[in-house]
């Protein structure tokens, strides 16, 4: 079984930084993508940035150049470093991965809390 444990997360100034983890395990961890989303209360789940097993990253316009999705394959974890820090980038942030081509799966992380205090 597919298990993402998040942490990293917490209350931090605008214009800091917050670096959060992932640790995966019941699986292949190089063999998988690696997503980060977030939530904000009353608004939709938004994926915020995505990291293939080759490193190739994609981010959501608003976190572009603030924000740094890595990952490590022999310790299995992803990275979402976060920089530059806005009121708005206050959420839970979710790790994800999607298992599967026929019968894709997706399992999640149980959130972690990141707020930006103006």
């Amino acid at each position: 079984q597919v298990r993402l444990v998040e942490s990293g997360g917490g209350l931090v100034q605008a214009g800091g930084s917050l670096r959060l983890s992932c640790a995966a395990s019941g699986t292949i961890f190089s063999l998988i993508a690696m997503n980060w989303y977030r939530q904000a209360p009353g608004k939709q789940r938004e994926l915020v940035a995505t990291i293939t097993t080759v490193g190739i990253t994609s981010y959501l316009d608003s976190v572009k150049e603030r924000f740094t999705i890595s990952r490590d394959n022999p310790k299995n974890t992803v990275y979402l470093q976060m920089n530059s820090l806005k009121p708005e980038d206050t959420a839970v942030y979710y790790c994800n991965t999607r298992i599967g081509v026929q019968r894709p799966t997706d399992y999640w992380g149980q959130g972690t809390q990141v707020t930006v205090s103006s």
